[in-house]
């Protein structure tokens, strides 16, 4: 039974104490991890849960999308190990695509939390490992050949490492001190969360933390209720197509319908699953669906499991966006990025001063590069930089942010210590955000050269080369992505290739669509674009080939 709030005050005050114990737990992940996917990338994420494994606090930082698979994971992982198997000191690890994350380099970690001798919490954590074996490209055409799967298995029993599971994990990957140091960080991050939730029930004298989830819940959950409660009822459509792979262009077919207090998202009719890796299983849909409605129907409110009890994501088995095991799924977020634009284009008819148009990073672009330096030694380093967010109806759209990701580009410093690769220059893309009443975020672009006597190895992963982020309400697209070498060669967005000694490459990310027609945009703001130098050249895109129901259809571009 769920006692009624009856100090609002004093339960905001614990729980912003416990959604700082959990900001705490991942500086101290940050501070400890080897990998810049984490120190400066921000790919991961940080959960304080109750006995039953659902989130009462969320780090502030990190994928919130990830955050909001932690409740559905710890359930099933706690199918296989009972609360009452559990020993202070234990750590169990899975990267299990359709329990985890959608995809085998992230590993996640869920530990118990004891007081007085009672189990009466969980922490969890996950975080992109900077190798996990196997081949990682899109080459895949099933889930064993992207790198080692790991079911849910105990890395620490009662605070000792499990050896054989170490070594078997650390065999079979390339970078075996970075993966062993992230989750040595993550293992970190538990220690402080576990040592704060103690301090916590202690300080307000309290057994476990039923009462208190269960109040943050019912606040959460009400929130959310409100937010969908203000939407009329009806069912809101929309469709996209994206590139996908060769032979195999990506279909979503969007349905969302609102009863009362709740939502249904459907994705019936989306592409059949395919044997390449741009398959997003249905808890990584079911995540990207359910992020990008929260913060448009509810963005004030603390994010916890009881946000997302009214909200629920469907789509057929053997689909694109809920494919059937071993699905290769490594690009799986070209996919489930994708899931927001179709959701917004679809609300815009009924939230038109909420919604913004398609954003340049939906889908991420991704580019590992991979080699050994002049003295023998191996490197790997993952490129995380940003597209150009989508505009609203009152603000042209933020440059270089991601979107509906959270993840970060680090430092250039940082880049170049974790490897001998020189980067260039690394500047806003000018014209790449559509142009509108309100404009799209501006893209960027970024050189980087091989110094090295070797050819360094270059996977790229994204999509938006032959399909723009498109704009609403008459706005136009924005620029597609593109790679380009020094030589004029452009190399696809979904291959690999070889960066050949003293060569270089221009990645050039998407602009976010524009929102209202162009000829709107007042002419001072016109002339600001025009000092800042964020517009460029007349050009052309190549014609987008998405059709929207519910939401206004986009015009070719042409600057």
């Amino acid at each position: 039974m769920t006692r009624p709030v009856s100090d609002p005050i004093g339960l905001e005050v614990r729980w912003d104490r416990l959604a700082a114990a959990t900001d705490e737990a991942a500086a101290t992940m940050l501070r400890t991890a080897f990998s810049t996917i984490i120190r400066e990338s921000n790919d991961y994420t940080v959960v304080l849960m109750d006995r039953a494994g659902r989130t009462m606090a969320e780090s502030r930082a990190g994928i919130p999308a990830f955050a909001a698979l932690m409740s559905s994971l710890t359930e099933l992982v706690l199918r296989r190990f009972p609360p009452d198997e559990w020993q202070d000191g234990d750590s169990v690890i899975t990267n299990d695509p359709w329990i985890a994350t959608g995809h085998l380099p992230d590993i996640a970690m869920i530990s118990p939390v004891f007081h007085q001798g009672r189990l009466v919490a969980f922490t969890g954590t996950v975080a992109h490992s900077p190798d996990i074996g196997g081949t990682p490209s899109m080459s895949a055409t099933e889930l064993i050949s992207e790198g080692i799967l790991i079911p849910p298995l105990r890395l620490f029993r009662a605070g000792r490492v499990e050896q054989g599971v170490k070594d078997l994990l650390l065999t079979n990957v390339r970078l075996a001190d970075q993966v062993w140091g992230d989750l040595e960080a993550q293992a970190a991050a538990h220690a402080v969360c576990r040592r704060r939730a103690r301090e916590f029930l202690t300080d307000f004298g309290e057994e476990d933390f039923e009462d208190f989830a269960a109040q943050v819940h019912a606040v959460t959950d009400t929130a959310m209720r409100t937010g969908i409660g203000d939407l009329p009822d009806g069912v809101y459509r929309a469709s996209l197509d994206a590139d996908g792979v060769e032979g195999h262009p990506t279909h979503i077919e969007c349905a969302v319908t609102v009863r009362g207090a709740e939502v249904e998202i459907d994705y019936t009719g989306s592409s059949a699953q395919v044997p390449f890796a741009t398959n997003s299983t249905l808890n990584y849909t079911r995540a990207y669906s359910m992020y990008p409605l929260k913060i448009l129907l509810d963005p004030s409110t603390r994010t916890n499991w009881g946000s997302y009890r009214s909200i629920r994501v469907t789509a057929p088995e053997g689909t694109i966006v809920n494919p059937a095991f071993p699905a290769p799924v490594l690009a799986r977020h070209l996919t489930g990025h994708l899931l927001s634009c179709a959701i917004y284009q679809a609300l815009a008819p009924v939230l038109p001063d909420r919604v913004i148009a398609d954003s340049g990073g939906a889908p991420a672009l991704r580019v590992r590069f991979a080699g050994v330096d002049d003295d023998g030694r191996p490197f790997s380093l993952m490129l995380f930089a940003n597209a150009g967010m989508g505009a609203s109806k009152d603000e042209d759209g933020l440059s270089t942010t991601a979107f509906p990701t959270n993840s970060g580009g680090g430092s250039i410093e940082a880049l170049e210590a974790a490897s001998p690769l020189h980067f260039l220059r690394k500047e806003l893309r000018p014209g790449s955000g559509g142009r509108g009443r309100r404009r799209g975020g501006l893209g960027q672009d970024i050189e980087v050269r091989n110094p090295t006597s070797r050819p360094v190895h270059m996977v790229l992963l994204g999509d938006r080369e032959r399909h723009p982020a498109l704009g609403l309400a008459g706005g136009d697209p924005g620029a597609t992505a593109q790679v380009v070498l020094d030589s004029g060669k452009r190399v696809p967005l979904k291959s690999v290739s070889q960066l050949a000694p003293g060569s270089s490459v221009v990645i050039s990310f998407a602009g976010g669509g524009g929102f209202g027609p162009a000829e709107e945009r007042e002419p001072e703001l016109l002339i600001a674009d025009e000092l800042a130098g964020y517009t460029a050249p007349a050009h052309r895109h190549d014609p987008p080939t998405a059709r929207t129901t519910g939401a206004s259809t986009p015009k070719e571009a042409a600057r």
